[in-house]
């Protein structure tokens, strides 16, 4: 009623009548009051403490309030002169402090309620202290801070810090040190402070002597008491020696030099326990990988999980069961299956596990489109099921979230909140870490997640799946469960299939059966089917076949037509019922022919093309008119009716989706598919055919790896409607060579390697949290993964060390240390010497044959000899010489001197007795010298007189003539020389004039003239002594090199990316991120070029489309043979990217990166300009189809990527302020969303 609106109520008028309204509580019952109160105006009466609420709000009042009063809204701090009038006007003053905005601290302490234990009153209040109050989202990695606010729950902010990753928690070994010096420093008798400041009295810690009070003895009148204190005490005592047990068997702080502790009494014992007991500790001995045994049936299943969370209508295999009973347990699993053996039920009890725990579940993909095909699977199945790609955000607080691994890898760095809730992340398809651009992610992933989430990974079969799951177990410490089953559900045949002539048109050659046996029969067969239509031009024969059998030369090439052995192969498949079809051919043009060629070819009745046509025009009914009649949509129409259809990236991404659909539906027939349709979804068809055997590879042609052929070939047999699956290998061009076929089905698929590589987002990311470190990232990466198998190795050295007798280096000894430094750095200085001597031409020519040397090796101490032949082998070469030798040495029993006494005594030998010889195959390093004298010699006869000789017949022949002149002339020279001969200096002699061969001969020289002043080449005996201890020290220091920080693989790299962030200014000096760095942390790919262009305002000048047009470079990555036709504006603005892209190659070059700048600018590709700059200034698709050469597909796949850039541009401005940029990138967005570029996925709906 109008007396409600009291606003603005005027005064009392003599037309008024003495009456208000009195409203009763919430009820909205009304009373009239008609005695007012004398004098008092009429507002309405309420029994709320609060008075009604306001029915009318004055609007002028409000906006006043709102836009002019209010500093929120209005900057009143401006020094424009205008703004400065108009503050005066509003009667505004300046307020500096509201400015200054400060949250308030969290509360150090909350209230607790104490309650009578019986009754449960409530007794009192008591203040409680409460921990980590001031953890935020901003400085903590805990799961304990507080969540943030809900805009940032999902996503999480590139402020954020991230949840600390699992298997991250241990101390240093630095930090381990500190916290032992610090132990150790305080004296608990002298240094304990009594006297609290403040206090004048404090606490007395002299011991006093107590009576000793038998607690057990008060308590035994109450038994039930006494049961429980000694249940107690004996957990407590348990608990105890766990703890105790587990301290002093690991095996860090016994090595910081920690001091035992233990009581004496006990020390006795404990030491016989100790070398009874093997001193591996529990992390050596600990296997993380645990394969699962799949051989034995599970009988129990039901028994132990009487209610699954999850129930199918079919009887589960065995490696199912095991997987869902490790899940049971919340424990991680990897399954390796082949396609279509059931991998998704482990994902799919995943998922009902989450939700019967009421926790989350992400489902990580490689592709998008395998995201959107799970997003349909699991949403029927599941209904709470939410889905996050880069354009697409569904239902994103399910239960179950699907998204692709990039999203998941940018939530856990921004530290998003749906990480707490997490309990499964499933990765699928993890063989595709192998993939070199993308295979980085999954491993920044898996180190990244937190400890409280479960891991499953599912995978085609690897032949290293335990090695892969030892190392994620080692990084996360936690077990992996290894599932791994190489049993098809439907097995396969493979076979061989010419179609060349009437005879061989209904015939397949079989060659592989279903038990996997190779049929070398077959090759054989279709060999001479083969050679009987084309007698070959030579003959050979065909190993492990019968020997009469000849063939023509592999792959030899007959130029038949791929129609009619196409047209051939498919009547023979539709006559014997074996469609569908899926033929696999290795490029998107092949495909679009052979697909085109078979217009003469129906293969479907009037009722499948009946549904075919009304499910192809209820998908197409949310297109635009125009875009329903592009050629591309008009051509698969009518090949779909048919029963044909082609997949590949070339074909528009709903068209892909309908031919998928009509696919498993069964009304697609043959299907003309690329490799990519063999990725994850699981569409299988009754045949797969492969059109070659060989595909390019991005740097040339090659034949299919088992794996990728294994994957495709997988493909065929449909579970419950084939009995087994039939794959075909066409023979175009001639029979494959058999042993490529072999390698290939039945070689082992490529094993998982690692593919981590720094990128410049994640080093920023990492540095902007201090408590995690690059090095750490790069340490638990799969490639460093072998560094933890030399820990093993390095506690036995340790061990093998303390056991060995102690130096104790005394008198002549004293300098036995020095000695043995100086003897090892001449040795690696002489053995760098003489391979650059071998190397060079001179002193090749040096050892020659006839050259004398000296010699010594085990068997030799100076002994001279005499090159009689020197082997061809540059890289091993030997020498093989006549040396002499004591009459009855000559097989050299002797053992070497572990003290190198030829290092220091250069006296030649010269026999006591007879002199003997012997000839001997010299290594480089049995060469101590080459002397300047040479021998005439008569090779030849030498060898062949020696080697006759060393025949039992023949043993006590004398010497022939050649070689008794050559020992005397080489005992002539020694007795006439004892001292040692001359020797070929490397510099002056043989004129090697390099650096180092010049600066390696004076160190020689330097460090033989230091051995003579050592007192310890007198006692010879102590050097093999030193010799054994330091050659395990050598060994350990290596190790602890190779497990220590510097000897990380891609630590070089490490610095030289620090450095060129420096130089860019996205960190200062200390390693702290700037604003620049901040910025780079939201750009996925190309981050350094884009946030140049950022800063150096390149995009100001232009027009939204424009913008969208030049960042369309970022994404496009195809060679096109078209020349755009551009803008002034864009022509400019592309010279600048690319002298900016220049600057920032040349920069990385000199900091060290091998990329040259060339390559880099190279990466950059233009040829989509014209296309997205007309598609976002509203050309329709039908026409800007016709400005370029790329597919339909790939152009739909470029403009949708760069949709995202735009998002990520439009956040970065945000961070740096500019608001204009940020909007320009906006409607750049906006115009370029529309029609069937983004058309919503049909899985979606």
């Amino acid at each position: 009623t109008p007396s409600l609106c009291f606003a603005d109520v005027p005064p009392v008028g003599p037309a008024d009548l003495p009456l208000s309204l009195l409203e009763l509580g919430c009820s909205g019952r009304f009373e009239l009051i008609t005695h007012p109160v004398p004098g008092q105006p009429l507002p309405p009466q309420s029994t709320l403490p609060h008075g009604l609420p306001p029915t009318t709000l004055n609007l002028e009042t409000e906006v006043e309030k709102q836009f002019l009063r209010d500093p929120a809204w209005l900057p009143i701090h401006d020094t424009d002169f205008v703004f400065q009038k108009f503050l005066k006007v509003a009667q505004r003053k300046v307020d500096v402090d509201s400015l200054l905005s400060c949250s308030p601290s969290a509360l150090p302490s909350g209230l607790s309620v104490v309650r009578d234990p019986t009754t449960g009153m409530l007794l009192d209040f008591t203040e409680v202290l409460l921990e980590n109050t001031g953890l935020s989202a901003k400085n903590s990695l805990s799961l304990q801070r507080q969540p943030g606010p809900p805009s940032e729950s999902l996503r999480g902010s590139n402020t954020n810090y991230p949840f600390l990753p699992g298997g991250m928690e241990e101390l240093s070994l630095d930090e381990i040190r500190k916290k032992s010096e610090l132990e150790e420093e305080i004296d608990f008798e002298k240094d304990l402070l009594k006297v609290p400041p403040g206090f004048k009295f404090g606490m007395d810690f002299t011991s006093k002597a107590k009576p000793e009070v038998n607690l057990l003895s008060l308590l035994s009148e109450v038994e039930d008491s006494s049961d429980l204190q000694r249940e107690e005490e004996e957990k407590d005592e348990e608990q105890k020696k766990e703890k105790a047990s587990n301290v002093l068997r690991t095996n860090s702080l016994e090595d910081l030099g920690i001091k035992d502790v233990a009581p004496p009494s006990s020390t006795s014992k404990g030491r016989k326990e100790d070398q009874s007991k093997p001193t591996e500790s529990p992390e050596e001995k600990k296997k993380w990988a645990i394969p699962v045994d799949i051989t034995f049936p599970c009988d129990d299943f039901y028994k132990r999980i009487p209610n699954p969370a999850f129930k199918w209508p079919f009887e589960l295999d065995v490696f199912q069961k095991q997987a869902i009973l490790r899940l049971e347990a919340h424990d991680s699993v990897f399954v390796a299956a082949h396609t279509s053996a059931g991998k998704t039920v482990v994902a799919e009890y995943a998922i009902a596990l989450s939700q019967k725990h009421m926790t989350r579940t992400i489902y990580t993909s490689p592709i998008k489109a395998l995201s959107n095909q799970k997003f349909r699977d699991f949403k029927t199945t599941f209904k709470d099921v939410g889905l996050l790609t880069g354009d697409v955000q569904l239902s994103p607080e399910s239960a179950c979230l699907i998204m692709t691994t990039e999203i998941l890898r940018s939530m856990l760095y921004n530290g998003s909140e749906v990480i707490r809730d997490l309990e499964w992340v499933i990765f699928d398809e993890v063989h595709y870490i192998n993939d070199a651009e993308r295979g980085v992610v999954w491993e920044e992933v898996l180190i990244m997640l937190p400890d409280h989430v479960s891991i499953i990974l599912l995978s085609a079969t690897v032949p290293n799946a335990l090695e892969f799951s030892e190392w994620i177990g080692r990084i996360k410490k936690k077990h992996i469960y290894v599932i791994s089953t190489m049993k098809r559900p439907v097995p396969l045949e493979h076979h061989l299939y010419t179609g060349n002539s009437t005879k061989t048109q209904k015939e397949m050659f079989l060659l592989v059966d279903a038990a996997g046996n190779f049929l070398t029969k077959g090759y054989g067969f279709i060999v001479l089917c083969s050679w009987s239509l084309h007698p070959p031009r030579r003959f050979f024969f065909i190993p492990g076949w019968f020997s009469t059998c000849l063939c023509p030369p592999p792959l030899y090439l007959y130029l038949y037509q791929d129609r009619s052995v196409w047209l051939a192969l498919l009547h023979f498949l539709s006559q014997r019922q074996q469609t569908p079809v899926v033929a696999f051919t290795f490029s998107r043009a092949r495909c679009d022919d052979n697909a085109r060629s078979l217009e003469s070819m129906d293969l479907t009745t009037s009722v499948e093309k009946a549904e075919i046509h009304s499910f192809f025009q209820k998908s197409l009914s949310r297109l635009r008119g125009g875009d329903r009649q592009l050629p591309q949509i008009l051509l698969m129409r009518d090949l779909l009716k048919r029963g044909v259809a082609v997949h590949h990236s070339g074909i528009l991404p709903i068209l892909k989706e309908v031919i998928e659909m009509l696919f498993s539906r069964g009304l697609v027939k043959v299907l003309f598919a690329t490799e990519t349709f063999a990725m994850g979804v699981n569409m299988p068809a009754r045949t797969v055919v492969f059109d070659s055997i060989r595909k390019h590879d991005g740097t040339g042609f090659r034949n299919l790896l088992p794996g990728e052929y294994i994957q495709m070939a997988g493909r065929a047999g449909r579970r419950g409607l084939d009995a087994t699956g039939t794959v075909i290998i066409l023979c175009k061009a001639g029979v494959h060579e058999m042993a490529d076929l072999h390698a290939m089905m039945m070689g082992k698929p490529t094993i998982l390697q690692s593919q981590f590589r720094l990128t410049y987002t994640m080093i920023l990311n990492l540095l902007r949290v201090e408590a995690l470190r690059v090095t750490d990232m790069m340490k638990r990466s799969f490639s460093e993964s072998h560094r933890n198998e030399h820990e093993k190795r390095i506690s036995q050295l340790r061990q093998t060390l303390s056991s060995l007798p102690p130096l104790d280096p005394e008198g002549q000894l004293s300098d036995l240390l020095p000695y043995y430094h100086t003897v090892a750095e001449l040795r690696v200085t002489n053995e760098s010497l003489q391979k650059a001597i071998v190397e060079s031409v001179n002193g090749l020519k040096a050892l020659s044959v006839g050259r004398v040397l000296v010699v010594n090796n085990k068997q030799h101490l100076n002994a001279l000899g005499v090159i009689l032949q020197v082997s061809n082998d540059a890289v091993n070469r030997t020498f093989t010489a006549l040396i002499i030798c004591e009459k009855g040495n000559e097989e050299g029993k002797g053992e070497p001197d572990a003290a190198s006494p030829h290092l220091y005594n250069t006296a030649l030998f010269i026999p006591e007795g007879p002199c003997s010889h012997t000839v001997q195959k010299l290594k480089l390093q049995d060469i101590s010298a080459i002397t300047v004298k040479t021998l005439k010699v008569i090779p030849d006869r030498i060898i062949d007189n020696y080697n006759k000789r060393q025949q039992p017949r023949f043993r006590h022949e004398p010497p022939g003539q050649a070689i008794s002149t050559a020992t005397q002339e080489l005992l002539r020279l020694a007795e006439a020389n004892p001292g040692g001969l001359a020797t070929l200096d490397p510099v002056n002699d043989l004129q090697l004039k390099s650096v180092d061969v010049v600066e390696g001969s004076m160190r020689l020289r330097m460090l033989q003239d230091s051995l003579k002043s050592f007192t310890c080449i007198h006692s010879p005996t102590f050097f093999a002594r030193v010799k054994e201890r330091m050659s395990v020290q050598e060994e350990l220091d290596r190790l602890l090199f190779l497990v220590s920080d510097q000897s990380l693989t891609l630590l070089p790299e490490y610095h030289q990316r620090i450095k060129v962030l420096q130089s860019l200014q996205y960190i200062d000096g200390g390693g702290a991120v700037q604003l620049k760095g901040r910025v780079a942390c939201q750009i996925s790919s190309h981050e350094l070029l884009l946030t140049e262009l950022l800063f150096e305002n390149v995009m100001s000048p232009l027009a939204p489309e424009e913008s969208a047009a030049l960042l369309s470079c970022l994404v496009f990555t195809q060679k096109t043979q078209v020349e755009p036709h551009l803008t002034s504006t864009l022509k400019e603005s592309i010279e600048r990217v690319l002298s900016v892209a220049r600057r920032i190659g040349e920069l990385q070059r000199e900091c060290g990166i091998p990329q040259t700048a060339e390559e880099f600018v190279g990466q950059f590709k233009f040829g989509l300009t014209e296309v997205v700059y007309c598609w976002a200034r509203g050309m329709p698709f039908a026409e800007i189809a016709l400005l370029t050469d790329i597919q339909e597909g790939t152009v739909v796949r470029c403009i949708q990527r760069l949709d995202e850039v735009l998002k990520e541009v439009r956040q970065a401005a945000r961070i740096v302020g500019d608001s204009v940029l940020g909007s320009k990138m906006e409607r750049a967005s906006l115009a370029i969303r529309r029609d069937i570029v983004f058309t919503a996925s049909l899985y979606t709906h």
